[in-house]
């Protein structure tokens, strides 16, 4: 089953990350290991946004976790951390929207910035929202819906193929049939010819 864990937002400065928000969904793991993880996770996502150069996207895999991330050409970073079933292509979408969105509603001056200054309760919301990424982004509920249905077309064809092999032992059939049934007109003929008084 899918799952996302993490969405963060940070500001990539000269030297090093700012934590500006996150979100984290870590029912998944035990009560006295979620502290752990989410720290191990806190820590991938500033280490990989220092890492990664403004105006760029990459995926990086840990373990069995996807780390994807996002830096704005002005430095606003996102980090999305799911298994490595969550669509990627999922994941860069929604880093797009809250980026857009983070930096609209708290425009500019993030370098002097703490979690505690900022509001964004939409992380939590998007958190829950994209944990079923077909649900949340039309284009995998459309190549979901796309896919059934190439396998309801190919089971059709087949039938449909079965049935014109079938069709056509019938009509092979119905014509030694036909043939048998002259064959046999003609002798009833003869046979009938020699009996009349």
């Amino acid at each position: 089953m899918v799952q996302l864990y993490c969405i963060s937002i940070l500001y990539k400065g000269p030297t090093s990350a700012t934590w500006l928000k996150s979100a984290f969904d870590l029912q998944k793991f035990g009560y006295f290991q979620r502290s752990s993880v989410q720290e191990f996770m806190t820590f991938f996502c500033k280490t990989i946004v220092e890492r990664t150069s403004p105006a760029s996207r990459q995926s990086v895999k840990e373990a069995e976790y996807m780390c994807h991330v996002y830096v704005r050409s002005d430095n606003l970073a996102g980090v999305v951390i799911s298994d490595q079933e969550y669509p990627s292509r999922v994941s860069h979408t929604l880093l797009t929207k809250i980026l857009d969105e983070f930096a609209a509603k708290h425009p500019s001056n993030w370098a002097n910035l703490t979690e505690k200054d900022i509001t964004f309760p939409q992380l939590n919301q998007y958190l829950s929202k994209y944990q079923n990424p077909k649900e949340a982004d039309a284009m995998t509920k459309i190549q979901e819906d796309l896919d059934e249905t190439k396998i309801i077309l190919h089971h059709t064809i087949e039938a449909v193929l079965d049935r014109g092999e079938k069709l056509d032992d019938l009509v092979a059939k119905s014509e030694g049939l036909s043939i048998q049934s002259k064959a046999f007109y003609k002798t009833a003929r003869k046979t009938n010819s020699c009996c009349t008084f």
